[in-house]
């Protein structure tokens, strides 16, 4: 079974009795495994793949997902689409916990992490809007229809992790301008626009961060990520259906002018390997 649009998050959106014939498969990938078996699911005729981003029993702190293994895997299963779902900080009074934020930039924080596919291949994707302009839309519709209290940008700076933040680091980033913190959208953004994919956050506020002087411990993080949960599943039940089937953006063309190294350089052993995303260019 083919899926077009893939959703990264926790495994409780899996478990909506809105989804039929819901099953789990193993992908294999030249990156390593995915960080857990994907489901695979129908809604309203609509085929979609769900993996658990930390695996199921969060065992993958951020800096060690496998996500070149995971969002090769839901390339390899047809998604054209990514809905990623992350649990973020507030760095704005305005932002408050259980709200939903769509943000519309990325600022990269992280230090350790494989974020390109094309090691053996020089590869220059635009980058400079992260998210797809068609998901973001989309959403919105949705959240006005559901009236949840939501914000129509912001701009995500996604630390390293596993720790928090200082409280001299969460204030530098409030001065800044940055929005929300997280520690999941990098690599993961990139990988999806390297694989050509649309790609949406739909980022959860679960706390302010350390600025606003209050204790951010897990306990806390863990009770609003439950309850922003139930919102999520409203939010997917409605979007799904909304998300058009054909793709009018630029993120379905990424690598079109992005791929500078001579095809007769590529060596068959890569252009196996990478064949899911270089075949229609070489």
């Amino acid at each position: 079974m083919k899926a077009e649009i893939g959703i990264i998050g926790g495994t409780g959106i899996y478990e909506s009795e809105a989804f039929e014939n819901v099953r789990e498969v193993e992908i294999e990938t030249p990156f390593g495994k995915p960080s857990d078996k994907i489901f695979l699911g129908e809604f309203e005729g609509r085929n979609v793949a769900f993996i658990a981003r930390h695996g199921r029993g969060h065992v993958y702190s951020p800096t060690n997902v496998p996500y070149r293994a995971n969002i090769y895997a839901l390339k390899k299963l047809g998604v054209e689409r990514v809905i990623s779902i992350a649990a973020v900080g507030s760095l704005k009074e305005d932002i408050k916990p259980l709200d939903i934020v769509i943000p519309d930039q990325i600022y990269d924080r992280t230090k350790f992490r494989k974020n390109t596919f094309f090691e053996e291949v020089v590869v220059h994707i635009g980058f400079a809007e992260p998210f797809c302009d068609e998901m973001r839309n989309a959403v919105f519709k949705v959240l006005d229809n559901l009236g949840l209290e939501y914000h129509k940008k912001g701009t995500y700076v996604c630390i390293e992790g596993p720790q928090f933040s200082t409280k001299a680091e969460s204030n530098v980033y409030r001065k800044l301008g940055f929005d929300i913190i997280g520690m999941t959208a990098i690599p993961e953004a990139k990988l999806a626009r390297e694989a050509e994919m649309c790609y949406l956050t739909i980022a959860t506020v679960t706390d302010y961060d350390v600025w606003k002087d209050e204790p951010v411990d897990v306990k806390t993080i863990l009770e609003n990520a439950a309850k922003n949960e139930e919102n999520v599943k409203k939010v997917l039940k409605e979007l799904i259906p909304l998300i058009p089937e054909e793709r009018e953006c630029e993120c379905k063309d990424a690598l079109k002018f992005a791929i500078t190294t001579n095809p007769e350089m590529i060596s068959e052993n890569i252009k196996e390997k990478l064949g899911i995303f270089l075949s229609k260019y070489l």
